[in-house]
């Protein structure tokens, strides 16, 4: 006759061990490097940052990334570009465009997209 205890001292074992290993699983590391580039987009579009210290903020952010060997999400070299752009340092507009495109060949549309728009003449500009 077995024992009713050995049953439900094994039922505790089993969860005890499962809570056990659940616990040294290790959380999944985020893909990119996103470091303060949320907030940056955000003081972006508010106007609250101006774009040297978003620059000054991304590119700390950019050797942040490649220091912890991680990429930067897409977007994130255009946005440099942009406001690379915004004041007027063309050449550094540009690398950032082509290290966008090299990094993230689906982003060459938009890329493409910018420079065209930055071409053109500015309705209302005389």
């Amino acid at each position: 006759m077995k024992r009713p205890g050995c049953t439900h001292q094994a039922a505790r074992l089993a969860i005890a061990g499962a809570l056990l290993l659940t616990g040294c699983v290790t959380k999944p590391q985020p893909l990119y490097y996103w470091g303060d580039y949320q907030a940056q987009l955000y003081g972006h579009f508010t106007k609250e940052i101006g774009p040297e210290e978003q620059i000054a903020k991304l590119e700390a952010g950019l050797e942040e990334a490649r220091g912890d060997g991680k990429p930067v999400p897409p977007g994130y070299l255009a946005h440099l570009g942009i406001l690379h752009a915004q004041i007027e340092h063309t050449d550094q507009m540009l690398k950032y465009f082509d290290a966008e495109k090299t990094q993230y060949p689906e982003s060459a549309a938009y890329i493409d997209f910018l420079l065209r728009k930055l071409k053109q003449p500015q309705q209302g500009a005389r």
